[in-house]
């Protein structure tokens, strides 16, 4: 019998992967505003684990990593069109047993950027042996999907939003059902939680589920909640707290849900930034949590440790990040133990 399952975020880790910004990316204005913010992302997650980073030039990152530089940092020269590796990166699973990464099809988030050379990324890294000998690779270039549209609890639950899931510029022919079929023969999962309300204004990634609700433990939730009856979330945001309270774990117990804040409004050329700290890194023995200059920082801050109190919660400044519509979730993407070398 054939077994699959898809790890949860917070099982042991065989390291990260960034993919670092250039002059030839969308950071190419800001490039001297965002690279302390790749840096710090870096840092951190270098203390911990392993870090692997896919650049254009490695002698350059080198050079600005200087201070951070070390054995647990491996670089690929790999070319890219951007940065945001939790959408272009490989989604692992185990399979009897052994560790296979699934190669889908990135097309740059419903057809709306080019993703030409980061949609071979996976494949390259592949081929340039960042992975173990006997991690296998699996072409899923058939169906459209990015790692931060999904979440699991590692248990064969899949939470996502029909907002990006049933996007017709992804997988237009299919249906939910189809998509419910596909993904359980591809992760080997056999409930699935759809968020049918909820967005942030400036997101341009359809409703990724990595910015309103996640899983951090099989029985635990945090999500973000609007309590500003002024704010444009706050009817949408309402809604999806209800879809989050009807909700139920297998045995019928309700989940137990940890709201975060809505962050602050962050505006940048009058444009409402999708500033979100549901969007946080759970790595090994700590959790990265984006901030945005805000008193609301600390809330959220109190609020994950409550979700993870044996895991140090970090803050790491992202509004830079987020003038490019995205934030510290969306930068990463994370391999469980046995998969890199």
């Amino acid at each position: 019998m054939n077994t699959k399952r898809l790890p949860a975020e917070w099982e042991p880790q065989s390291g990260v992967q960034l993919t670092w910004p250039h002059a030839e990316t969308d950071w190419r204005d800001m490039l001297d505003e965002v690279l302390p913010c790749f840096v710090s992302i870096a840092s951190e997650i270098a203390k911990k684990e392993p870090l692997i980073i896919v650049c254009k030039n490695a002698n350059e990152v080198r050079q600005q990593l200087t201070a951070i530089y070390n054995d647990s940092v491996t670089l690929f020269e790999i070319q890219t069109n951007d940065t945001w590796a939790r959408d272009h990166a490989p989604i692992s699973i185990i399979e009897n047993g052994k560790p296979v990464i699934l190669d889908f099809m990135f097309n740059g988030w419903g057809l709306q950027y080019a993703a030409n050379f980061d949609n071979q990324i996976t494949k390259q890294l592949y081929r340039q042996k960042a992975f173990h000998d006997d991690v296998a690779y699996h072409n899923k270039m058939d169906f459209v999907l990015e790692g931060g549209s999904i979440e699991t609890d590692g248990q064969g639950t899949l939470l996502t939003t029909s907002r990006c899931l049933l996007s017709p510029n992804r997988n237009e022919s299919k249906t939910m059902e189809d998509i419910e079929l596909y993904l359980k023969e591809a992760f080997g999962v056999h409930r699935f939680l759809w968020l049918h309300h909820g967005y942030l204004a400036g997101d341009d990634t359809g409703s990724h589920i990595d910015t309103l609700a996640r899983f951090c433990a099989a029985d635990t939730i945090a999500y973000v909640r609007c309590d500003d009856p002024n704010d444009e979330h706050f009817l949408e945001l309402s809604l999806m707290e209800e879809e989050l309270k009807q909700w139920t774990q297998e045995d019928g117990t309700p989940y137990r849900l940890i709201p975060l804040p809505m962050a602050d409004p962050v505006y940048h050329e009058k444009e409402r930034l999708p500033a979100t700290y549901a969007n946080f890194l759970i790595i090994n023995h700590a959790v990265l949590m984006p901030t945005y200059h805000s008193a609301k920082d600390a809330v959220a801050m109190n609020q994950l440790r409550k979700a993870f109190p044996d895991r140090e919660v970090i803050g790491i400044n992202c509004l830079p990040l987020i003038k490019q519509h995205g934030s510290l979730h969306c930068l990463t993407m994370q391999y469980p133990a046995r998969f890199l070398r």
